[in-house]
């Protein structure tokens, strides 16, 4: 089920493509012409509705991974949600800052939730992480029995959810979550991109 988190912000006044109105003693507007500055702009994206539902929770997970930049690591993020898409836990890469070379956001995050609920079993459950797991926490959210894993940027060199392995979806395993991917992709490599730039 989407996350119940607050909805993306609209326009200034609230409501999207609406504009302030114009003070009382102003000109009118001429006309918009093809090719002028003020002509209609073109319409944006299409909605996308396997990823737009988990736009909010991964900028929640793009937060987390702010955090692990702050403190030196490689910027990753991770939430889970319930169900019913209420956040059960958060985690942001702490290899650093423990010196556990398994303190990955998406372990922390799935050992928070099962604290947070009692129980190891997190069926129902989603993971949403900004970079494609690698092998172990591919790995652990399947032992987790998630029902998916949303992710935002491709790991080309160890992503284990349909880049490099698809672990995950392999049907040789007794569980195989759910995989929508590129959830505000294109932010989250920007992140990593920007943190490796400026080592």
């Amino acid at each position: 089920m989407p996350p119940h988190l607050p909805a993306e912000p609209a326009g200034p006044t609230g409501s999207v493509g609406s504009a302030p109105p114009a003070p009382a003693d102003s000109a009118p507007a001429p006309d918009p012409r093809p090719g002028d500055a003020g002509a209609p702009s073109r319409p944006g994206p299409s909605p996308d509705p396997v990823r737009d539902p988990w736009r909010s929770a991964m900028r929640l997970a793009l937060a987390e991974a702010d955090a692990a930049a702050a403190a030196g690591d490689v910027p990753v993020g991770a939430v889970v949600l319930s169900p019913d898409g209420e956040v059960l836990a958060r985690g942001h890469n702490e290899r650093e800052a423990t010196g556990d070379p398994t303190a990955h956001a998406e372990v922390l995050a799935l050992r928070r939730a099962a604290e947070a609920t009692g129980e190891w079993r997190l069926t129902g459950c989603t993971l949403v992480v900004t970079l494609e797991p690698c092998v172990m926490c591919a790995g652990a959210l399947v032992q987790a029995r998630v029902a998916r894993v949303v992710f935002g940027a491709v790991d080309e060199k160890a992503g284990a959810a349909g880049s490099l392995w698809d672990l995950v979806r392999d049907r040789r395993l007794n569980h195989r979550p759910e995989v929508i991917h590129d959830v505000l992709g294109e932010e989250c490599a920007q992140q990593l991109t920007a943190f490796f730039r400026a080592r």
